[in-house]
């Protein structure tokens, strides 16, 4: 499915004032129109990425998401209002559309184009390789060797979910805390094996014995749905570690996540939910409740930076790593104690400036 963006909002509010303008009559109507056209030519001529197509592939989870496909998009909107360039949207409703969607984009003739996920990376690596005179950039992969006009756009997850590992094993009334991903892939493990060494340091520094269910820091596997997309998989895994005491859970696995909010909301407040990628307190509103915080990947600031690139004609391989040290990750806290909060945020220093190690 494609989702195509209007004409920008400088362009439509000045196009409203047209239309109230002509409803009340006059000879002026002819002249209004005029000057809304020459405004909004002017406007547009006016940023610097006039005349540029950004285009995205999202994976199978969907723009709407709620998670990192949709700030995904997010980056290419923010892209369009400062940066003038036209973006277009193809969703994968499989992953046997991740080839034919990039291979509509290359045809179309789009200047950039945005791959939204790890697994994306070998029809990404394909289509870049094909169409030596595009832009490419993926969300959470990289390429090894690098690609001359291809770059990733990766996140250092597991600082800030270090931090929402010390939060939880603080929080936790069971002394049980839980995470699980959607499948064993390095831009969801990363989030997990941050989170258990969190909880690890905690117990190192105030001597207690809080449990972590879902991932083992030495043998790197754990508790894993095999998608992203069912919510009744969240529910059931949330379920499941509650039922082994967890009250605290961090699910890395997209709208499948979603299904372990609606289970801690069926809990009747006996558990809470960490969310990952944005702030879950706000896009996902109907279960806000069962949030205490939310790990963050700023993929928006990551997709504006590569489409600036694309605009002032910058083709590179480099990566851009997303740190707490550059604000490219961190956490948003929704109902943490505010002296816990101090020690996290303390801690999410010492990571920034090295003197904490994972």
């Amino acid at each position: 499915m494609i989702k195509r963006k209007g004409p920008k909002s400088a362009a439509l509010a000045i196009a409203a004032f047209a239309l109230i303008a002509g409803a009340c009559g006059g000879s002026s109507d002819t002249a209004t129109e005029e000057t809304t056209a020459e405004v909004t030519e002017e406007t547009t001529a006016a940023l610097p990425g006039a005349g540029i197509l950004a285009c995205q592939v999202t994976d199978t989870g969907g723009v709407d998401d709620k998670g990192f496909n949709q700030i995904s998009y997010k980056g290419m909107q923010d892209a369009e209002a400062t940066l003038g360039v036209t973006i277009d949207l193809l969703e994968s409703a499989s992953d046997a559309d991740y080839a034919p969607n990039l291979q509509n984009f290359a045809d179309k003739g789009c200047n950039i184009i945005v791959t939204v996920g790890f697994l994306l990376g070998d029809a990404t690596k394909a289509a870049a390789e094909a169409n030596p005179d595009k832009n490419y950039a993926i969300v959470d992969s990289a390429f090894d060797p690098p690609l001359a006009n291809a770059r990733g756009l990766v996140f250092a997850t597991d600082q800030p979910s270090f931090m929402a590992g010390y939060l939880a094993a603080g929080m936790t009334k069971t002394g049980v805390v839980g995470t699980f991903g959607g499948i064993n892939i390095p831009p969801v493990s990363i989030f997990m094996d941050g989170f258990a060494k969190g909880v690890a340091y905690y117990n190192t520094q105030k001597g207690t014995k809080v449990k972590v269910l879902g991932w083992d820091t030495t043998k790197k596997d754990g508790t894993f749905a095999g998608n992203f997309n069912s919510l009744d998989d969240g529910k059931n895994i949330a379920k499941s570690q509650a039922d082994e005491g967890a009250d605290i859970i961090f699910p890395v696995a997209g709208p499948v996540g979603l299904g372990s909010a609606q289970f801690a909301m069926e809990s009747g407040g006996k558990v809470k939910i960490i969310g990952v990628d944005v702030d879950m307190s706000i896009s996902n509103p109907d279960a806000a409740s069962v949030y205490i915080a939310s790990v963050l990947k700023n993929i928006d600031a990551a997709v504006l930076a590569a489409i600036t690139d694309t605009v002032n004609g910058v083709k590179t391989s480099d990566n851009y790593v997303g740190t707490l040290a550059n604000g490219g990750v961190g956490v948003a806290y929704t109902a943490v104690p505010a002296e816990l909060q101090a020690e996290v945020e303390a801690i999410g220093a010492g990571i920034a400036d090295g003197t904490i190690k994972i």
